[in-house]
């Protein structure tokens, strides 16, 4: 699949989420579908690799713990796909707060994940549905 049609159906995750999705559901199919907290770390790590090396955002985790963000993104993950895990870390308001992250950046983190998504083997429809779940967290991360 090509990298404009990929963006594209990214975009539109993004956008359904936005109009009505919920986070985390009570149903763990997603969860089992990444592979459970394995797999969601498998791709963490693998996300963690590739952003800290991107010239467009890797300025934004010079400074990070990369062991304790690992461990918050997996816990936030796993939650979000319907899984035991529980996200015990600040609001993404929060935790974003005078970071200065622009829609650019973010978009570029999402490039990124659904990169690492692929690597690790995450159906198509699976990626999807973890963006969708994930995406009304942009309003909290990107600043105006």
């Amino acid at each position: 699949m090509n990298r404009t049609l990929r963006t594209m159906t990214a975009s539109l995750a993004l956008g359904l989420a936005a109009l009505g999705a919920t986070s985390a559901r009570a149903d763990d199919s997603l969860y089992q579908a990444w592979g459970r907290q394995d797999g969601i770390r498998a791709v963490v790590d693998d996300l963690l690799n590739r952003a800290t090396t991107d010239a467009r955002i890797a300025h934004f985790f010079q400074k990070t713990d990369r062991e304790h963000l690992a461990r918050q993104l997996t816990d936030q993950l796993c939650e979000q796909a319907g899984g035991p895990c529980r996200y015990q870390g600040p609001s993404m308001a929060v935790a974003h707060e005078d970071m200065g992250v622009r829609r650019a950046d973010f978009h570029a983190l999402v490039e990124l994940l659904q990169q690492s998504m692929a690597a690790k083997g995450i159906p198509f429809a699976d990626q999807n549905r973890m963006l969708a779940r994930l995406a009304p967290m942009h309003r909290d991360i990107v600043e105006p």
